[in-house]
């Protein structure tokens, strides 16, 4: 999907990027949350789509239950146009389509759907006007390789992977790059990983440097050279219901955040801003 047909001739797609780790607790939505705030924060739109059933990522950008009349699970079902689930956040140029526990049914209520695991790119597609204003589109993932992570990846041109600095942390990424490739091979010929983004690092801990080493040595460039520290206004914000961004912007956790989507903006910019994947 690098590139969508508007009337008007060839219409360039915002770049898509899934935050995706099967384990939990490892940082997803922080990262989805925070990152999309840096980006709009150096004035690029940015959309978040909420796919996990837990629906964090819409309460930590102040969307209440009553507020999400039209969620990415009406999209995925085809009820709705994409254009009605878009909501403003209070964060200037960081726009969201919510989520609901309703997700949570998505492996059964979606089973006898036509191509199941591309139900988010034909919304994407089918909504190409909508979303030609986004210069990103950030897809926050359940904490598991499910239909609505799979959907993700499919409609994605890349992923982000938060990888806690703890140990085990590098057995389950295994999984998550074998997944990778099974969607290559099958519906998403470009996908790559974006980067790896190690989370709640703390210098101070040994085993926190172990990781950083252990991962370095087996991923490469691969490791983003920002690291996303253990820090308690990243704790605080989701309570505000804002980024931590807004809620300290001096604080280590804002820094970080910031840092890393210089980063990928960097990386794209250095791959000559061409659109991989869906």
């Amino acid at each position: 999907m690098a590139y969508l047909q508007s009337g008007d001739g060839v219409q360039k797609t915002p770049k898509i990027i899934a935050i995706a780790n099967q384990k939990g607790g490892v940082g997803k939505t922080t990262t989805t949350i925070n990152l999309g705030a840096a980006f709009a924060e150096k004035r690029k739109k940015v959309l978040l789509i909420d796919l996990d059933p837990q629906g964090n990522a819409s309460t930590g950008l102040g969307v209440n239950q009553d507020q999400r009349k039209v969620t990415s699970f009406d999209i995925l079902l085809g009820d709705n146009d994409l254009a009605s689930a878009i909501q403003p956040t209070s964060v200037k140029n960081l726009s969201i389509i919510p989520a609901t526990t309703d997700l949570a049914s998505a492996d059964i209520l979606l089973t006898d759907k036509a191509e199941r695991s591309s139900l988010l790119r034909k919304a994407l597609l089918d909504g190409s006007n909508d979303i030609a204003v986004y210069d990103y589109i950030l897809i926050d993932c359940p904490p598991s390789l499910n239909i609505l992570t799979v959907n993700a990846m499919v409609a994605a041109h890349s992923l982000v992977v938060p990888l806690q600095s703890e140990f085990f942390a590098l057995e389950g990424l295994s999984q998550l790059i074998l997944s990778v490739r099974d969607i290559r091979r099958s519906a998403n010929p470009d996908l790559r990983i974006e980067g790896i983004a190690l989370t709640m690092y703390d210098r101070r801990n040994n085993l926190s440097l172990q990781v950083e080493d252990d991962a370095r040595e087996n991923m490469g460039d691969m490791v983003f050279k920002t690291v996303i520290p253990r820090n308690v206004r990243l704790s605080e914000a989701p309570s505000f219901a804002i980024p931590v961004l807004a809620y300290d912007t001096h604080s280590k956790g804002s820094e970080a955040y910031r840092s890393l989507a210089k980063e990928i903006l960097n990386r794209t910019k250095a791959k000559g801003n061409i659109a991989h994947g869906a």
